[in-house]
């Protein structure tokens, strides 16, 4: 019998009001340079959104699109198993904290 090959995604799209996020690196040094432990656990994560759903993209009550960076609550955020360093997570609107914006120069 032939090997079975595994099959391979090319894209993943969110369903509902959820957005997939690629999580920024983890700081490893404040900006005052004190070296934080990797224990150190930090309730909130930064991102950049790489994939909005077509519910988010539809509402205009949510104010997010693809490429935006997001600070998110991790409690609810889904890892996607897609890439060997598995930094890409589908999250709920409501889990995304914040977005950081840049003031427009008139």
């Amino acid at each position: 019998m032939g090997a079975k090959k595994a099959a391979t995604f090319e894209v993943v799209e969110p369903i509902g009001l959820r957005v997939l996020v690629r999580k920024d690196e983890p700081k490893r040094q404040t900006k005052g340079g004190i070296a934080l432990p990797d224990a150190a656990e930090i309730p909130t994560i930064t991102g950049r959104i790489v994939t909005i759903s077509k519910a988010v993209e539809n509402d205009e009550d949510v104010p997010l699109k693809q490429y935006d960076k997001v600070l998110f609550h991790p409690k609810n955020a889904i890892p996607v198993d897609f890439e060997s360093d598995n930094q890409l997570f589908v999250v709920p609107v409501e889990d995304i904290v914040a977005v950081f914006r840049r003031e427009k120069e008139e």
